[in-house]
């Protein structure tokens, strides 16, 4: 039988930083993930094309939130040549500007993040265009997250008002040419909000006072793959500034410097993905083969880049770290169904947790 491809969801939101310790510790405060699956110093050697064509020494950390959402991969350049943005990503500039956070506590969230020290309300909390109640804040290095209304818990935390990531708002020069990207190669088949014009929801927000196309785009599907239950539901917000020339969020910068780096796709069946991307004119730009690992986790990460080259990352995951102190793992190699792992198992990451990193 022919093997299957599947998307199960998103994996992570990459975000470069100049102090891996300081930005992770505070991100656990602000956002409970504090479920650390990785913490790996060592030389990101097959990103190249993006890294001046030189291995670049990097700490990276990936962790979760047990409530349920995507992870936070948090990464340190650890070379002189770290060049932060010369102005905050404006909405519609090109790439991620924005990473969308679940909250199952919206009035919650909102009253933890308003005292939190570092962090920065743009927004009121009201209700967004196409459905939920939401709210904007800025971390201390200048990155926007949009906090969404979400009912779906897969862990209940009476401790958090949040969950982990839920997508992320991403800037497109041709909406209906990346509508239809993002479509295919990801199977974001429901379109869930369309609209054109100037948003209420947006003022505050650097370059929110423009003139956008303004859609939001989700699977339609159910979700599949070992850890699906975890993830729960995501979605992409793609915007089309219609006023203005955007930049570009890395232009003349390299991946890992600060800013959003990545949206990442967890996926069962990379050839399939090969494939998928071929046939859209999108080869890989990145493969980072079946032998990587990532300090105690494995799997095989690719890059394509979207029409407007925002990198997508996908990662079909072989093994992932549950109490490493007597060597157990999860192995999922073999785990290519589609199946769904039995939601204590996923639990068991709770033996992950930290208060924090050094």
């Amino acid at each position: 039988m022919e093997q299957r491809t599947i998307v199960c969801g998103v994996q992570q939101v990459g975000v470069g930083v100049f102090d891996v310790v300081e930005a992770y510790n505070w991100y656990i405060k602000a956002f409970g993930c504090d479920i650390l699956v990785t913490d790996d110093q060592g030389v990101a050697e097959r990103m190249l094309p993006y890294t001046g064509n030189k291995p670049r020494p990097r700490r990276a950390v990936l962790a979760f939130n047990m409530q349920g959402g995507g992870g936070f991969e948090v990464w340190q350049p650890l070379d002189n040549h770290i060049t932060p943005p010369s102005a905050p990503a404006a909405l519609g500039d090109y790439g991620i500007s924005v990473c969308k956070i679940k909250a199952k506590d919206i009035e919650g969230a909102y009253a933890h993040l308003g005292i939190l020290e570092g962090a920065t309300i743009l927004t009121g909390l009201t209700v967004s265009p196409y459905g939920p109640r939401h709210f904007y804040m800025e971390d201390p290095w200048g990155n926007v997250f949009e906090l969404v209304e979400d009912d779906y818990i897969f862990k209940n935390l009476k401790h958090c008002s949040t969950g982990g990531t839920h997508g992320a708002v991403i800037g497109v020069s041709d909406m209906d040419a990346s509508v239809t990207f993002y479509r295919k190669l990801i199977g974001y088949d429901k379109v869930i909000f369309d609209r054109t014009g100037t948003f209420e929801d947006f003022k505050g927000l650097p370059g929110g006072d423009g003139r956008f196309r303004r859609v939001l785009i989700a699977p339609s599907g159910t979700a599949e793959g070992p850890f699906a239950d975890m993830y729960g539901t995501a979605c992409i917000e793609l915007l089309q500034a219609l006023d203005r020339t955007p930049a570009k969020v890395f232009e003349g910068r390299w991946w890992g410097d600060p800013g959003f780096i990545q949206i990442c796709f967890d996926v069962i069946n990379m050839e399939g993905m090969r494939s998928r991307a071929a046939e859209l004119g999108h080869e890989f730009v990145c493969d980072g083969g079946t032998d990587f690992k990532m300090g105690d986790a494995d799997g095989h990460f690719t890059y394509v880049e979207d029409p407007d080259g925002t990198l997508i990352e996908l990662v079909e995951t072989f093994r992932v770290p549950v109490y490493k102190k007597f060597g157990l793992y999860l192995n999922l190699r073999n785990r290519r169904s589609g199946k769904k792992l039995p939601r204590l198992v996923i639990q068991a990451l709770s033996l992950l947790r930290v208060k924090a990193i050094q």
